[in-house]
This record gives structure tokens, C-alpha cells and sequence, in this order.
């Protein structure tokens, strides 16, 4: 790999690149956003060498690129998609970071079928902050991190080797899924809990508003709860839009759950779901 676009230079796109470098990548990393600001950021802190600034123009890079990584949020990559899929030439490489992924693997089958031709490899780094921007990438954001891929082959091609490499020397540990299965499991350990905590923020909004008494006393139960209600909506329109079941699902379990903490608050069951829930972090 000589020259990555990644398109999407926020908190995933921008650190990605700062990563790469940082384990030695020494080709040419080109960027483009759809804010310039973001772009901006992130070629004046040196996640990106060259800054493209239009659509056209980052295309016209992809067909010299050998790696697309598409760092947007999932509605966006299925669109960077259909418009990669008829101009790219056989053994580059598109892959993403996408928090869902039966639909962009869905797509993807449909406009890279040989394999003579490009290639796309799905995937997904669990790492982040609750808030995004290139002004807050960093080099090590992935070191311990999973990097979820969901291959759409049963036989990886030389560059989706490489690239796979490439994440586990920026740190990450590399787990393969079938894409189904990611979004089924990523409904548990990811969009629930951002859920709960944006539920939780806004009730506690409406409920209570400025009130300095509540603030004053809020602890770190509080600002661990309510972290994750400062996300952006934008990334999680997407994932609730292509994930809709799974997370619906997860929901209503959890809505019967707490319904049952609700009508056992003076009963012993209400201390068994305390034991069930000490468990759950016990080492395996």
C-alpha cells in the first residue's frame, strides 16, 4: 500500500490516518471531507498529506488510490459505494468503518463480484469518544482495540491481507464476524447502550432542566450514564435506519426488564437481578 484515500476525515478517519503513520506508514495519504473544516484539521495536524476538496475530485483520487477507507457515517458509505463500485480498477481496495454492516456487506457483493476486479472488505474499529472531530484524533485511539472485519469471501486477496495488517500494527486486534451477526451483537454493546444514555439525557433535560441542585449533586453515576447522550445524531440516524431490528429488539427486552425491576423494587427479585448483574463483569 502506497496511497490511502480515506474519505471521512473526523475522529475515526483523521486518527486512522495519524495511526498509520505513527506504525510507519511512509506512503501518501490523501483526505476528503465533506466539511472543510474537518479537512482543514486534519492536514494541519498531519493525519493527511494531500486535501481534496470536492466530490469529483476525491473520485479522481480514488482511481489512483490503492486503498479507499471510508470513514462517513453508514448512509454515506453505502452512497461512496455505488459511486466506487463502476470506476475502480482490479486490485485496489475499498473498506470502512461503519457501525453496521449487513447492509454495506449487502451492497457490496453487488458491485464487487470478481475476483479479478476491486475488492471490499468491511469493517469496524470499536473506538471513539462521544464526540467526533479531527481536533481530537489521536495516534493510539485503536491500540486494544477490536477491529471487526466482515469479509463477504471465504479467501482473502493480497491487499485485504495487508491492510489487515496494517490495523494490527496501529494496535488493534483483529476479529472476523458475519456481518449479521455484528449487527445483532453491536444492537447489544453499542446502540443500546446509546440509547439508554440519550433517553436518560433527554428525560433528565425535560425533567429537570437548569436545575443547579440536581448538577451540583450529580456524581460520577450521573456522568457515566449520560456520557454517551452527547453523540451526534448524525452517526446514529444511520445506525438506527440499517440496524432497526436487532436494536428494536434489544429495547424491548430491555423496557421488560426494567419493567420487572419496577414491580419487584420490594420483593427479593429485585436482589437477584443485582446477582445476575455482579456476574456479568466476573472474569469468564
Amino acid at each position: 500500500m502506497n496511497h490511502l484515500l480515506i474519505v471521512g476525515t473526523g475522529l475515526i478517519g483523521a486518527s486512522t490516518g495519524l495511526a498509520l503513520k505513527a506504525a510507519g506508514f511512509t506512503g501518501t495519504v490523501t483526505g476528503f471531507d465533506a466539511s472543510g473544516h474537518e479537512l482543514e484539521v486534519a492536514l494541519e495536524r498531519g493525519a493527511i498529506d494531500i486535501a481534496v476538496r470536492s466530490r469529483d475530485a476525491a473520485l479522481d483520487a480514488a482511481r489512483d488510490a490503492d486503498v479507499i477507507l471510508l470513514a462517513v457515517p453508514v448512509l454515506a458509505i453505502l452512497d461512496w459505494i455505488n459511486l466506487l463500485g463502476p470506476i475502480l480498477k482490479p486490485g485496489q481496495l475499498v473498506t470502512d468503518t461503519g457501525s453496521t454492516k449487513a447492509q454495506i456487506a449487502e451492497a457490496a457483493a453487488k458491485l464487487f463480484t470478481t475476483p479479478e476486479g476491486p475488492h471490499f472488505l468491511p469493517g469496524h474499529p470499536m473506538a471513539g469518544k462521544e464526540s467526533g472531530g479531527a481536533a481530537i484524533a489521536e495516534a493510539t485511539l485503536f491500540q486494544n482495540a477490536v477491529w471487526i472485519f466482515t469479509p463477504t469471501a471465504t479467501t482473502l486477496t493480497a491487499e485485504e491481507r495487508e491492510w489487515r495488517s496494517w490495523m494490527t500494527k496501529i494496535g488493534a486486534k483483529v476479529l472476523d464476524l458475519d456481518p449479521s451477526r455484528h449487527d445483532d451483537l453491536l444492537a447489544w454493546v453499542s446502540h443500546l447502550p446509546q440509547m439508554v444514555s440519550t433517553a436518560l439525557s433527554a428525560l433528565l433535560e425535560d425533567t429537570f432542566g437548569d436545575d443547579e441542585d440536581l448538577r451540583a449533586i450529580g456524581g460520577r453515576a450521573l456522568r457515566e450514564m449520560t456520557r454517551l447522550g452527547s453523540s451526534p445524531y448524525s452517526m446514529w440516524r444511520d445506525v438506527a435506519m440499517t440496524n432497526t431490528k436487532p436494536l428494536a429488539d434489544s429495547l424491548l427486552a430491555l423496557e421488560q426488564r426494567l419493567q420487572h425491576l419496577r414491580e419487584n423494587l420490594r420483593t427479593p427479585e429485585l436482589r437477584e437481578e443485582f446477582k445476575k448483574a455482579n456476574k456479568f463483569r466476573e472474569p469468564r
